[in-house]
């Protein structure tokens, strides 16, 4: 009798992920999970205590994935917020279940905007701004605020199904949101 897979906590957790961007966190559970990876529910409790603790971990892994999503720019525009600003909103359209897990979840709150921006996982979003505006950090992160309520307003509704998609409509206000910001970061300083 040959010997059954040994099932790793990473197996484990890109089911899990895969969970989480197919129907929802919510549906990430020791059933949904091991029923995915062909095997009992007893590898999954194994390897993570409870399942807050696996959701949790899908979290952190699905940032990162938000993160490097934000970063490839398929259409580079003039501005680096810009792009990444409309990279946000896509991420909404073409990834909603996660989304909504990172960013209108339980798992989200508990923290401030300034917290947010002045996280470890942002700087290099903040540090490609930077170098393309030329500013000093503390503009930089002016711009990025500005810029990421806007896309965060367009993606939340996108993302829950109440907005259709308007590429230029949507770019073309997002576009005049980061201007109006980097000429208001620029008049501080003189």
């Amino acid at each position: 009798m040959p010997a059954k897979a040994k099932v790793t906590k990473e197996m484990i957790v890109d089911a899990a992920f895969s969970i989480a961007r197919q129907a929802g966190a919510e549906n990430i559970n020791a059933r949904t999970v091991s029923e995915r990876l062909h095997c009992s529910t007893q590898p999954v409790m194994y390897h993570f205590a409870t399942i807050e603790e696996l959701k949790r971990t899908v979290y952190a892994r699905a940032d990162v994935y938000h993160s490097e999503y934000l970063m490839n720019m398929k259409k580079p525009p003039r501005g680096a917020a810009l792009g990444i600003g409309m990279n946000y909103i896509r991420f909404a359209i073409e990834e909603p279940h996660l989304f909504r897990f990172l960013f209108q979840s339980d798992y989200f709150s508990g923290k401030t905007l300034l917290e947010l921006i002045d996280a470890q996982e942002l700087l290099p979003v903040l540090s490609a701004m930077q170098k393309a505006l030329d500013m000093r950090l503390e503009q930089t992160k002016k711009v990025f605020l500005t810029v990421f309520l806007f896309a965060h307003g367009y993606a939340s509704i996108i993302a829950n199904n109440a907005l259709k998609y308007d590429e230029e409509l949507i770019h073309s206000q997002l576009e005049r949101a980061y201007r109006g910001a980097i000429l208001a970061a620029q008049e501080e300083t003189t």
